[in-house]
């Protein structure tokens, strides 16, 4: 019988009698060969472990450099507002570097001297409220005492309060937050001071700056980034004029009604109403009439509701007549989104994105506007509002199909075309 293939197998593995077996190799060995880790993993581990590390760094780094970051931000738009009136003196022989000292220069004399009349006003009224609080005092004590019938002294009550507890604790925890006041006194004034420099470098060296940012990208996109720098400077630098000249016109309007009524102050309080009613949108004006309200309600409390009613029709003369004439052609932008990007930019970046929201929007708004291809609108009634009214024949065919067809027509009125003649059922 001739061997098959098994028992060929069989006789192969089987040792001969008398020598020993050879050694099998572990079960495992094969596939403990093939489990052997790739050579890529290593270096993908230690890639990831180097992603997730440059990661956090850059987070942190981000983080810590926020503020910066929000100071260059506000350096870029204020070089933005101020680069026409320096390109304007540049254009006439002046040498850009002082033009923009000029600039700065002039922003910082009005911005200083508006600091100092405004604290020199509000020291004396503080010195006013001082001396006057005895009579205030004893006007109230003796309202006090022909109304509820007590028996009070100013001496009582002042000893009252001096030796009170909460007020000692008042002047303790003062006196402890000293340090932090004059600590965020020093961080506000080198605050200001980075965004000056920063705005200073980025209005002189503007040209510079383009053609270095131009110099790394192709022609095509070179005119396309020109063109969104000059459409930011006219946005950004015809805002800030527009509510400039808008400011003036509502201190000027605000100071003839305070010199009307006496109140004191009146240049400065018109100087603050012009400036805060126009640069904090939507209730900058409230707030900026509250001051003059509080300063002619010492002088007589009906000045002050004199104040209000004149704060709430200007403000709907500015918001109806006023404002769409000058800005219709420097901004353009509906007070709706006008109002929607403040809210945008307070919940960004507090009141800077209040304050740069607006020219940012409207910047942004007329570059699409410059690459947004539209068309014109059909002539409907629609578009205007107005519902589309339903033509005669259609209103004809409707009454006659409520009729029905057995039913004879209506006769026709005097004067009128005569019915058709047609079938009756």
């Amino acid at each position: 019988m001739a061997p098959t293939d098994e028992t060929a197998q069989v006789t192969q593995d089987t040792a001969p009698p008398g020598t020993t077996p050879p050694a099998q190799p572990p079960a495992g060995a094969e596939a403990g060969h093939g489990a052997r880790m790739p050579r890529w993993l290593p270096r993908a581990m230690v890639l990831a472990l180097a992603l997730v590390a440059c990661f956090q760094l850059g987070s942190w780094a981000f983080h810590q450099l926020t503020g910066l970051l929000i100071n260059v931000l506000i350096a870029f738009f204020l070089a933005l507002a101020v680069e026409p009136a320096v390109s304007w003196m540049a254009a006439r022989g002046m040498r850009r570097g002082f033009a923009t000292f000029l600039v700065f220069l002039s922003v910082v004399i009005a911005s200083a001297g508006f600091v100092a009349l405004m604290g020199s006003m509000l020291a004396g009224q503080i010195v006013d409220m001082v001396e006057d609080f005895p009579d205030y005092l004893d006007k109230v004590i003796s309202w006090i005492n022909q109304t509820f019938h007590t028996d009070l002294s100013r001496v009582e009550v002042q000893d009252s309060l001096v030796h009170s507890d909460w007020l000692q604790k008042y002047v303790q925890n003062s006196a402890s937050g000293v340090l932090d006041v004059s600590a965020q006194v020093l961080g506000g004034l080198f605050q200001l001071l980075t965004i000056l420099l920063f705005s200073f470098y980025f209005a002189a060296d503007g040209p510079r700056l383009r053609r270095a940012l131009c110099s790394v990208l192709p022609p095509a996109k070179q005119a396309e980034v020109l063109r969104a720098w000059e459409i930011a400077v006219d946005k950004t630098g015809g805002y800030l004029y527009s509510r400039g000249l808008m400011a003036l016109i509502s201190g000027i309007a605000h100071y003839i009604l305070l010199q009307v009524l006496e109140v004191p102050y009146a240049p400065v309080l018109a100087v603050w109403v012009g400036l805060v009613s126009q640069f904090i949108p939507t209730i900058g004006t409230y707030l900026a009439g509250a001051l003059p309200m509080l300063i002619a309600f010492t002088v007589d409390p009906w000045y002050s509701l004199w104040v209000l009613i004149f704060v709430v029709v200007y403000q709907q003369f500015e918001n109806y007549v006023l404002q769409p004439k000058l800005t219709a052609k420097s901004v353009d932008i509906h007070p709706a989104v006008a109002f929607g990007s403040v809210i945008a930019g307070t919940a960004l970046l507090g009141a800077v994105g209040a304050l740069i929201a607006i020219p940012a929007v409207a910047t942004l708004q007329a570059f699409l506007g410059a690459y947004v291809k539209r068309y014109d609108v059909t002539d409907d009634p629609r578009v205007h509002g107005h519902r589309r009214q339903v033509g005669a024949p259609l209103l004809a065919r409707m009454r006659r199909a409520l009729r029905g067809p057995n039913r004879p027509e209506a006769p026709a009125e005097p004067g009128g075309p005569s019915p058709k003649p047609g079938k009756r059922g």
